[in-house]
């Protein structure tokens, strides 16, 4: 395979060029980078002839973007989600329980989808043990009102069977469980008008996990582990930003020596009369 033909130069002018077209397919440049990236990190791997090439592609940066700011639920708008499954039910109770094990534990939407029961440990201290990104294992505590929820949920299955599962007693997927949340979001959003405005996902209770950690006192670090995130740069967002913790921060500041009114300004005598008076 012959690749020292390709220079970093025409690989920029082949992402211009399809940044060009990025409106006929929906995929964006970076996109297109980062798999171009990945085949030379192959590449390199697989021929040291080319590293030299393969590191000088790979140097090709990022086109940046805006970043967009998190959205989270409020006490509030959390609560009235929990409020909407019909908890009389045998679909609506695994809803509910489902909902509060992503207040819970900050799961992932795939995370949940492949819980098994054997990862539940619902003897006291209860907790749950989860599988995350890159193969990583974390432990999460659980509040023990889940207990008897979950047993309820699990009662008679074979432990190496998943959690949650559909209508059809087959594992739920992460897409039905987007759905799902969606779902109950839209109908909490006619209690909450604020949630008109907010896209809500699994991901979002998430974020709304943290950050509810967050203002009760809970280190960062604390909540990164929880989370299950590498670095502390990631849960550092949280802290950008809740306006609430802002607030609160900024009341404590003293200013009681200063001014609470402004001070009448002085009439200034006109031009003309200056003039005149010289």
């Amino acid at each position: 395979m012959v690749v020292t033909d390709i220079s970093p130069a025409i690989v920029r002018q082949f992402l211009d060029h399809l940044e060009r077209d990025r409106h006929c397919t929906g995929v964006t440049r970076n996109h297109r980078l980062g798999t171009i990236h990945s085949l030379t990190r192959f590449i390199g791997m697989r021929s040291p002839v080319h590293l030299s090439w393969c590191t000088e592609v790979r140097l090709v940066p990022f086109k940046k973007t805006d970043k967009t700011l998190i959205t989270y639920l409020d006490k509030a708008e959390m609560d009235a989600l929990l409020r909407q499954p019909d908890r009389h039910t045998v679909l609506g109770m695994r809803d509910y329980v489902l909902l509060l094990f992503l207040y819970n534990s900050g799961a992932r939407a795939d995370e949940l989808a492949r819980l098994a029961i054997k990862h539940l440990r619902l003897e006291d201290p209860p907790s749950v043990r989860i599988h995350g990104k890159g193969n990583k294992i974390r432990m999460c505590p659980l509040w023990p009102m889940m207990v008897p929820m979950l047993e309820s949920l699990v009662i008679g299955r074979g432990a190496d069977e998943v959690v949650f599962l559909g209508r059809a007693n087959k594992p739920m997927t992460r897409f039905g469980i987007h759905r799902l949340v969606t779902h109950y979001a839209e109908m909490a959003s006619d209690e909450i008008p604020s949630m008109q405005a907010k896209r809500t996902s699994p991901h979002n209770i998430r974020h709304t996990t943290a950050v509810h950690m967050l203002r009760s006192g809970v280190d960062i670090n604390t909540i990164r582990v929880w989370l299950g995130h590498v670095s502390l740069d990631t849960t550092n967002i949280y802290a950008e930003v809740d306006l609430e913790m802002k607030t609160k921060a900024l009341a404590s500041v003293d200013v009681s020596g200063q001014p609470a009114e402004l001070l009448r300004q002085r009439a200034l005598p006109s031009l003309m009369t200056f003039l005149q008076g010289i």
